[in-house]
């Protein structure tokens, strides 16, 4: 059983480097980061799957993830600690169904527990007015 990544670690989890890899990919063509659009340039969620998701077709989106929940839970806690090195700013957002008829609240999990269900909620977004670039690392050369 592997020790669940902390703030301080999560950058030697071997998960790391694919999570840094799809949000770098996103965010060279837009400013928004969602744990969907990971998960799906990720490959562990398919754009068909989401997209009957979205429409209501599937009842919970973890129903339809490829991989366990455990794995998927480690991934967006890397995910959030990654956006956050990156001075990306959290933002929850309203998944509703799309398509015809009411606009229902679309689901993440099965148990709907609330802490997770905003967690796959949050976007991140760049604050800057161009397009993304990393923060510079501080280096210990001017001191």
């Amino acid at each position: 059983m592997m020790v669940r990544p902390t703030v301080d670690d999560f950058r030697r989890d071997p998960m790391f480097p694919r999570v840094e890899r799809a949000v770098a990919a996103i965010l060279a063509n837009g400013k928004v980061v969602a744990p969907v659009d990971v998960l799906v340039k990720m490959g562990i969620l398919a754009s068909k799957d989401l997209e009957d998701w979205r429409f209501g077709r599937t009842p919970y989106l973890e129903r339809v993830i490829r991989g366990s929940l455990s794995r998927l839970s480690r991934l967006l806690r890397i995910f959030g600690y990654h956006c956050h090195d990156l001075k990306l700013v959290p933002s929850q957002t309203a998944y509703v169904r799309w398509g015809k008829g009411p606009r229902t609240p679309l689901r993440f999990t099965k148990t709907c527990e609330p802490r997770l269900e905003r967690v796959y909620a949050r976007h991140f977004v760049w604050p800057g007015k161009g397009p993304f670039h990393p923060p510079r690392e501080k280096s210990d050369a001017g001191a």
